[in-house]
């Protein structure tokens, strides 16, 4: 797997355009103007840093199946949903790779590029796994660590600046994966953490001191009834809307867990952090 070769400035000029259906990944777009294919449900998101239309209109002329709906243009910026800069989350600082906040004391700097990829820090969900995550890995207790759904990569690089030795971040979204991988090299973090194409629930079945979901119901169901759940030491489930989360937690009052916390943004988005327990 390739990592990105250049970050996105805030004045980057993005061309995106929005497919009915799956572009696959043998569909010929590797021009140097081509960022990648975010696919969501039976939709994809094709972004360009150049207007890409006739090359668009080809693609889907060979595949029936796809139907060009609609075409932006926006800056990165504009994408991002404003002014990127530094953000200060617990003990973490979050910079973007064109500016080097200074940390204070005790203070811990990661660069973050989240390219076209949700997951940049502002989310309420990623500001809750990060300060659960501080928690898990307090006395350093947490050496290997799950992230799934791990979108840039963000959690994952976490915990590595906490002292987590091993991670495997994991997205069933290629460009998710692309995204997180670069941020590891340019976190310097290679060594440790392993970036998986894959589903989330099909990876609980080794032990590991952490398991952290920031992920979409749907699947979070799945993979709290999963074999390998309980073999996880920590847990924090997150992305839960208020009436999932209560679901999720009916479901794990029947399990040999204990709740440690608990987050409640605005009643809307909520995050669990628990352990397991031998019975």
């Amino acid at each position: 797997m390739k990592t990105q070769q250049a970050y996105l400035s805030p004045d980057t000029v993005l061309s995106i355009y929005y497919i009915e259906g799956i572009v696959p990944r043998s569909a010929r777009l590797h021009m140097e103007t081509f960022i990648g294919n975010w696919v969501e449900d039976d939709f994809s998101f094709l972004f360009f840093t150049a207007p890409a239309r006739k090359e668009v209109e080809d693609i889907c002329a060979g595949l029936p199946y796809l139907k060009l709906l609609d075409e932006f243009e926006m800056t990165y910026e504009q994408w991002q949903g404003g002014s990127i800069e530094p953000v200060r989350i617990g003990r973490f600082l979050l910079n973007p790779p064109w500016i080097k906040a200074t940390p204070v004391e005790n203070e811990i700097a990661l660069t973050l590029d989240s390219g076209v990829v949700f997951g940049n820090g502002t989310h309420p969900t990623t500001r809750a796994c990060l300060e659960a995550i501080d928690i898990a890995c307090t006395g350093g207790k947490v050496q290997t660590m799950l992230d799934l759904g791990c979108g840039t990569g963000i959690l994952a690089l976490a915990a590595s600046r906490l002292g987590c030795s091993k991670a495997v971040a994991v997205d069933y979204n290629l460009l998710a994966c692309k995204t997180a991988l670069s941020n590891v090299h340019l976190n310097k973090l290679k060594q440790n953490i392993v970036v998986v194409n894959g589903r989330a629930e099909q990876c609980t079945g080794k032990p590991t001191d952490l398991l952290v979901a920031n992920i979409h119901y749907e699947v979070m169901k799945e993979l709290i009834r999963t074999d390998g759940f309980l073999r996880q030491k920590w847990f924090i489930l997150s992305g839960l809307l208020h009436s999932e989360e209560k679901k999720v937690s009916d479901y794990l009052a029947t399990l040999p867990v204990v709740i440690v916390k608990r987050w409640n943004e605005d009643n809307i988005w909520h995050t669990i952090l628990g352990i397991t327990r031998e019975e």
